[in-house]
Parts: C-alpha cells; sequence; structure tokens
C-alpha cells in the first residue's frame, strides 16, 4: 500500500457505478459522481435512502462491492485507507468524547485524527495559532476554554468543523450537521459555513440531509437518493426542483428558494 499523498489537480472526489451490498442487501446501486475543488454538495434524501452508506465510501471508511472510488486521487483498494482517511476533514455531530476536554484542545485533536488527546504530544506554536484562527473563524472565541460537557450541541457543531479544519483538507464531509440543533444554533452553524466557503475557496464540502433547510445559501451542486438509486445530480438549481423532491420524498411538494436558502411545503 502506498502513504497518500493528495493529488493537487483533477476531483478531489470520483465514485464511478458504484454499488454497495451488505448482507445480502443492495444498499448503491450504480451510483456516479464527481466533486471539484470549490463545489459544495449536498446528498438528500429519505431516511434509509444511502446517504450515509455513500458519504461512507466518499469518506474512506468502506470499499465499494463494485465499481471504483477515488478520494484526493487516490483509487479505495489501492492506498492505505487509516492514513487516506487523515487526509479528508470528517464532521461527526455524535463526536465520542470521553473527557472533559476544553474547546480548544478539541480542535487541536483534528491534527492527531484522535478523539482524545495523545498523551506526551504537544502542538507546536503555528499549530496552536491556527487552532485560535479557526476557532475564531467559527465564532466560538469566547468559549475557547470552555469544558466539552458544558457545550450546546451548536457550540460543538461549530467547535467540530474547527477540529476537521485543522489538518488542512481539501474536502470537508458533514454527516447532517444540524442534527439536534435548535433554531438560533442552526443558523449560526449554517453562517459558520457560509463564512468558511468564502475564506477557503478551493475547499470542497459534501453535506448529508434529509432538510432542504438545513442547507447553506452556498450549496452549489446536489444529488438526490432513493431506495439506494439517484434520482438526479448536477447544479443545484436544476436538481432541487419541486417534481425531483415530490419523486425523491415520495410526497407532493412544492420548493421555493429565498435568500439563497430553499424551503418546502406540502402541496
Amino acid at each position: 500500500m502506498n502513504h497518500p499523498v493528495p493529488a493537487e489537480t483533477g476531483p478531489v472526489l470520483r465514485a464511478t457505478d458504484v454499488d454497495v451490498v451488505r448482507e445480502g442487501t443492495r444498499l448503491l446501486t450504480a451510483i456516479s459522481v464527481q466533486v471539484h475543488p470549490g463545489q459544495h454538495w449536498a446528498l438528500l434524501g429519505a431516511n434509509g435512502a444511502g446517504k450515509s452508506t455513500l458519504l461512507s465510501l466518499l469518506g474512506a471508511h468502506t470499499h465499494p462491492t463494485r465499481g471504483s472510488v477515488e478520494v484526493l486521487g487516490h483509487r479505495l483498494g489501492a492506498v492505505d485507507m487509516r492514513a487516506l482517511r487523515s487526509l479528508v476533514g470528517h464532521i461527526n455531530p455524535r463526536h465520542p468524547l470521553q473527557s472533559p476536554l476544553t474547546v480548544r484542545q478539541v480542535v487541536l485533536t483534528g491534527l492527531t485524527n484522535t478523539t482524545e488527546l495523545v498523551p506526551r504530544w504537544q502542538p507546536s506554536a503555528d499549530d496552536s495559532a491556527r487552532a485560535d484562527r479557526l476557532i475564531s473563524l467559527l465564532g466560538i472565541t469566547d468559549r475557547a476554554y470552555a469544558r466539552w460537557n458544558t457545550l450546546s450541541q451548536g457550540e460543538r457543531g461549530r467547535a467540530l468543523i474547527a477540529r476537521a479544519l485543522m489538518p488542512q483538507p481539501r474536502l470537508l464531509l458533514l454527516d447532517e450537521p444540524a442534527t439536534g440543533l435548535d433554531l438560533a444554533a442552526r443558523e449560526q452553524l449554517l453562517t459558520s459555513l457560509e463564512d468558511l466557503r468564502t475564506g477557503h475557496p478551493r475547499l470542497a464540502t459534501v453535506l448529508v440531509t434529509h432538510h432542504l433547510e438545513e442547507l447553506p445559501a452556498g450549496t452549489t451542486h446536489a444529488m438526490l437518493l432513493r431506495e439506494g438509486h439517484c434520482l438526479a445530480a448536477g447544479e443545484v438549481d436544476e436538481v432541487i426542483t419541486s417534481d425531483h423532491i415530490s419523486k425523491c420524498f415520495n410526497h407532493p411538494v412544492h420548493i421555493t428558494r429565498d435568500h439563497g436558502r430553499w424551503h418546502a411545503r406540502a402541496r
């Protein structure tokens, strides 16, 4: 196995005719997608549509049953998966932290790709300064030394984005980042994502959700999944339409967009 170095050109993600079968159940069928630098994709679909399964492939956590997946120019199956995962920013809002670390400590664990602090590891002065910049960018400087167990869900979400950005990834994966957030916390998170995309124009993101209201205004592309099949994929205004969303969720809805954000209501 080769130790991966991220490719500097071409798509950051490429899946080609991917099937995933687990214990005799087909979870994904003939999925193809390319994500390029600066693109911001949404994976949309009902519960069980295959969104998290596809995200696990794109994040180099699992292999496809058939077809090929390339992450940062490296094909799964021909590269050290654990090393490749360290080059991808992956945000799981159910971060399994057991210790009462501070926000700043949690952000620094992004460099060691661990949940807990590594014994005897010390960040450099540059690392510490980067952590402080990211904490500021995500709007939680006043909580930098607050313990994890005292944070709101919204504060945790923004801390985890800062953590994922510590190794300066070219790709950020967000698995339902607004889970459990109230209205104010969700809006703060989406504002932080917009600031992030403005400040890192080459960063690519893939965000999984089943709520249109959780999509940032800067979303550029979308894929709609239903029962493991792709119903539509491409530029967001061509994909997020009333007809496509109605088919995706098997319910007639009317889609509107206001100030860059989407809203759905029953027809």
